[in-house]
């Protein structure tokens, strides 16, 4: 998915439902991707925030995938897919990232984030 720029069934990501406070780093490199203080509960079925944990952190890119437009979300480090966002989200960004919990990884408040420079699993397990 990360690679391939698939996306998940709606209602059926791992991450959809966490309420733990933390950090949402990227499955592959671990770079810090979203904060659960913007998390939102948007009903579409996909893990929704409002805002990055860093805006440098998430590239976009034109998506005219399935005969729409829309604006894909990759890691800025490693080029995974993510998601998309769209305009239509809460105050007071009014961004709505709409994103695949296959893509990332939570790491709790209280736990170190993961070192890039070490290889295995972003969450450390």
């Amino acid at each position: 998915m990360l690679l391939k720029h698939g996306t998940e069934r709606p209602f059926c990501g791992t991450l959809l439902d966490n309420k733990k406070s933390g950090t949402y780093v990227c499955r592959l490199c671990g770079l810090p991707l979203f904060s659960s203080k913007h998390k939102f509960d948007s009903g579409t079925g996909w893990p929704s925030f409002f805002s990055t944990f860093d805006r440098a952190h998430v590239t976009d890119v034109r998506d005219t995938s399935y005969g729409m437009v829309r604006i894909e979300n990759r890691c800025a480090r490693c080029d995974g897919h993510l998601g998309h966002v769209f305009p239509d989200g809460p105050p007071p960004t009014g961004a709505r990232y709409c994103l695949n919990s296959a893509s990332m990884a939570f790491v709790e408040d209280g736990t170190p984030l993961p070192d890039p420079l070490e290889r295995g699993d972003p969450t450390g397990h």
